[in-house]
Order: structure tokens, then C-alpha cells, then sequence
């Protein structure tokens, strides 16, 4: 009985303490809200295309509930921003209740017509306020985004079913149907110019027996799972220009994918790849970075082309999921050609066919998982489905004054299936390489490195001292072993490294000429 009324009372006590508690009494605020940023800045936009979401913290520090009378944008309903209040979508908001030390997020989201504004120039900074209560109690938080004008490419779509186009492509003579959504170039669509950016969704084809020509400074943005293919017939020339200002890269063409958030700029596997079919002809790629793809460059067929079907100079592939380079029973040349950081190897040349690059530096250091492969792989064969293998002609793989390196060991592979009727001609001349076989998993003859008909006049497992591997930084210091190791024949080939310096006197090994770093 006494336990009883002593739980009754108790009862009785905290219910009257309870109907003593103010706590959902709220007060206006008092113009003391504290902000997790004064100004938001929403990374640069296409015209038309939505932003990624934003988000502000606003925090009531004191120990009182509030409400916020007015949450708004300045410019009310008529803004080109979107706000999400804990939730609730809209651009103006009242009695926004805030309890005492307790925060709430703004998300903010952006969609804006460049062509709405009048002299942009191309560009045009747009921004607006978020106001928090008004007259004396205002506080505000500034919204700014760039909005960029471009020229878009994108697939048909059907009126009647709404299907996106796909594309049916020549490969080897044959017409194949695929899954690929884009479409082909109209005529006045095959050059590219350096006046807007351009941004494209799906594959762009260039049409047999055409040429797509991209001018020196242009600028090219691809959407998931996009592209540029040349078809059978159709040639690509890339017209980039050397950059006084390496870091801003004014004249080169720049391919790349199309989220322009910071958080995006070195992720890889954001776009296809730049893909040339069998068949297509005359390919020319001069100072150009292709950055943030699965393939940066995908080659198939014409493995006898006289003067190969695709040359490379002066250019950079960094950040492929996949491969920088991919060649498959093909034919293509590079100088002062850079590559880095891919999720399978740098540069795969498969299925036979002829390669030769001088003065390049292929090397690998993917930090993203483990990947198979190593910065060079060659082979003469392909396995289908049933394990059967089909082999072809290596008719040529020569790395001439190469840097071959990365943070897996060793860097190449030379992988044969020996056949007295099918060719498999290499040779390393003058190359700096990483390869230490620990394990001696390598054997055979095609990796005796005194043999001169395949290695001739290397290093091996010296130190190339790059600036900065982890941002795609290959120029080489003071303390590189590549220094004055470089053969006069291959540097009046290539007579200027990637930075336009002379290198005909004291030539180094790779794309660039060494310097002192800076402290």
C-alpha cells in the first residue's frame, strides 16, 4: 500500500513539473543567428543544366527557442535558386522554429539561363542573398555562381516513344547495332571552336569519310557515359597549341567530364573515351589533356598504316579507370606524350600491331584499389569466351628514350603466345624503367635484359625524381637519373619536350627537360 501511493505521488509531482515547462514557447529571433559560411558559392554551371545541391548550416547559439520570422531569397519567387528548409522546398519561408544550441540545414540548388542576362561574354556571374527576418534583425547569406555558355550535343529522342537514338556502327565492315545513345555530327557541327565550351551527352560520331577538327584552346565536357567516335573512313585532328601557363592550359584542348564541382576535377571514369574504329584514317592529336575517362584513347585496327593510324605529340592522359591508352591490333605513334594514373595500365598496345613512342613518359601510379596490370603492357593475342585464343603480328613496339614507372613493380609486360608465323618485334632503347622481377614470375627469353635486339642502353630501378605524383606532375628535378641520358638521334626527332624546351644539346629521358625545383 505505501509502495503504491509513494508511485502515485511520484507521478503526480513530475506531471506538475511538466505543466511547468515553457518549452515550445518560441521567441523571435534577434538578428543573432551564426552561419556555417557567410557567402555560398555554387560551383560553376552550364546554362540550363540543374547544379549539385549546397547546403548552409544556420545554428541558434542561445539558450532560448526561437522562430525566424522571415527565411527568404532576396530576389523572392523570381530567383534562378532553390532552397530545401529541414525538408520543406521553396523560396520563401515563414516562422522557421529553431530550438535553444540547434542548427538546421539550407540546401540550395541552382538552375540559370545564361541567355536571360545581356552582355555575358560567354560568362555570367549570377547571385542573390538568403535573408534571415528583416529591419534591424536582417542577416543575410550571399549565393554566387558562375554560369558558363556552351554548345550542347545530345542524342534524338523519337517524339512519339520518347526512346533516345542509338548508335549502329561500321566496325570492320560490318553494321552493328549497339546500346550507345548519340548520334552523328551534322555538317556544320565538325569543327569546334574555342568561343564556347561544349558540352556532350552520348557519343558524338563523326561521320564516314569526314573530319572532325577542334581548334586550339577548345574545350569539351562529356556526361556519364559519353564519347567521341570516328567511324570508318572519318579522321579527328586535334589542334592544340603549346601554353606559356601550364597550369591554366590556354591553347590546349581539354577534354574532360562535365561536373565542374572541385570535388570532381581529378575523379576517374567520368565519360567514355575518345574511340577510333577500324577503318577511320589520318588521326592527329597535338597538345591535348584528356583527363577523368574510362579509355582516354581507344584505337582498334589498321595495325599497317605507314604513318599510323593515330599520333600523339605533346599531350597528357591522367585519371582513366580503365586505360590511358588502349590499342588493339592498331597503329599509333606518340611523342612527348604524358600518362598517368590508370586503373588498369597507361598504355595496353593488344592484339599485335605497331607502336612507337620516343620521349614519353608512361607511367602509373593509381592509388584508387589494386589494378592488374603494369604502365606498359604488350601482347600479340586475344582469348574469347571458350578460351581459345586468336593471335596477330607485333610488327613494331618501340619505346625510345621512355620513362616507364609507377608504384607497382615491375612497370612492363611482354606477353607472347609463341607462334613461328606471327611476328612479336620489340625493343626498349634508352628508356628509364622500374623492373625488378623478385619473385621471378617473369621468364623467358622476351625478358633477358642483356639481350641488345630488345633492350638496349636502359636503366633500371633509378629514381626519375617527379614533382608531384599524386598531382600528375612529371616534370623531373636535379637528382633525376634521366638526366643528360637521352641519345641524340631520338632528340632531333623530337627536338622540344612538352614545355617547348630545347633538348637537342643535352637531351633527358621522357616528356620534359629537368629542372631545379622550387622550394
Amino acid at each position: 500500500m505505501k509502495r503504491s501511493i509513494y508511485i502515485f505521488l511520484s507521478i503526480g509531482f513530475l506531471m506538475l513539473w511538466s505543466s511547468c515547462r515553457n518549452d515550445f514557447e518560441f521567441s523571435p529571433s534577434t538578428g543573432s543567428l551564426q552561419f556555417s559560411k557567410d557567402t555560398v558559392y555554387l560551383d560553376t554551371v552550364f546554362t540550363n543544366i540543374g547544379s549539385s545541391s549546397y547546403n548552409l548550416k544556420v545554428y541558434n547559439r542561445s539558450s532560448d527557442d526561437i522562430f525566424i520570422p522571415s527565411l527568404r531569397l532576396a530576389s523572392g519567387e523570381t530567383s534562378n535558386y532553390r532552397l530545401s528548409v529541414d525538408g520543406l522546398p521553396g523560396k520563401v519561408f515563414e516562422n522557421i522554429e529553431l530550438l535553444a544550441n540547434d542548427s538546421l540545414y539550407i540546401f540550395i540548388e541552382s538552375t540559370i539561363d545564361i541567355n536571360n542576362f545581356t552582355n555575358t561574354n560567354g560568362t555570367y556571374l549570377y547571385t542573390d542573398q538568403i535573408e534571415f527576418d528583416g529591419g534591424t534583425n536582417l542577416q543575410k547569406v550571399e549565393l554566387v555562381t558562375l554560369v558558363k555558355d556552351a554548345v550542347f550535343i545530345y542524342p534524338d529522342r523519337n517524339n512519339s516513344t520518347k526512346v533516345i537514338e542509338t548508335l549502329t556502327l561500321n566496325i570492320g565492315g560490318d553494321l552493328v547495332e549497339t546500346d550507345l545513345q548519340g548520334r552523328e555530327l551534322l555538317p556544320s557541327e565538325l569543327t569546334f571552336t574555342n568561343n564556347k565550351p561544349y558540352v556532350i551527352y552520348g557519343f558524338a560520331t563523326v561521320p564516314e569519310n569526314e573530319t572532325l577538327t577542334i581548334d586550339a584552346g577548345a574545350r569539351l565536357y562529356f556526361h556519364d557515359n559519353s564519347g567521341i567516335i570516328v567511324s570508318n573512313g572519318a579522321s579527328l585532328q586535334v589542334n592544340g597549341a603549346f601554353s606559356n601557363n601550364q597550369e591554366l592550359l590556354e591553347n590546349e584542348v581539354v577534354f574532360e567530364g562535365d561536373r565542374l564541382e572541385p570535388n570532381f576535377s581529378e575523379v576517374p571514369g567520368q565519360w567514355g573515351t575518345i574511340w577510333f574504329l577500324d577503318g577511320s584514317i589520318n588521326n592527329t592529336i597535338n597538345y591535348a589533356t584528356i583527363k577523368n575517362a574510362t579509355v582516354g584513347i581507344l584505337s582498334d585496327g589498321n595495325p599497317n598504316e605507314t604513318n599510323h593510324k593515330v599520333i600523339i605529340t605533346n599531350s597528357q592522359i591522367y585519371n582513366s579507370s580503365a586505360f590511358g591508352i588502349l590499342g588493339r591490333n592498331t597503329s599509333i605513334a606518340g611523342e612527348n606524350v604524358v600518362i598517368n594514373n590508370a586503373g588498369q595500365s597507361s598504355f595496353a598496345g593488344t592484339i599485335g600491331g605497331k607502336y612507337n613512342f620516343t620521349h614519353s613518359t608512361l607511367v602509373n601510379y593509381w592509388n584508387n584499389g589494386f589494378r592488374q596490370f603494369p604502365s606498359v603492357l604488350i601482347n600479340n593475342f586475344i582469348v574469347d569466351e571458350n578460351n581459345v585464343a586468336t593471335l596477330a603480328d607485333l610488327t613494331e613496339a618501340n619505346f625510345n628514350s621512355c620513362i616507364i614507372y609507377g608504384n607497382d613493380n615491375p612497370e612492363i609486360i611482354v606477353d607472347e603466345i609463341e607462334d613461328d608465323a606471327v611476328a612479336f618485334n620489340f625493343k626498349f632503347t634508352n628508356c628509364l624503367i622500374r623492373f625488378q622481377d623478385n619473385n621471378n614470375n617473369l621468364q623467358g627469353p622476351n625478358y633477358n635484359l642483356n639481350d641488345t635486339n630488345h633492350y638496349e642502353g636502359n636503366i633500371f630501378n633509378e629514381d626519375p625524381n617527379f614533382l608531384n605524383t599524386s598531382e600528375n606532375k612529371f616534370i623531373i628535378g636535379e637528382t633525376s637519373a634521366a638526366i643528360n641520358k637521352g641519345l641524340s638521334d631520338f632528340a632531333a626527332q623530337v627536338p622540344f619536350d612538352i614545355l617547348n624546351i630545347n633538348r637537342t644539346t643535352t637531351p633527358d629521358i621522357g616528356a620534359y627537360q629537368h629542372i631545379i625545383f622550387p622550394e
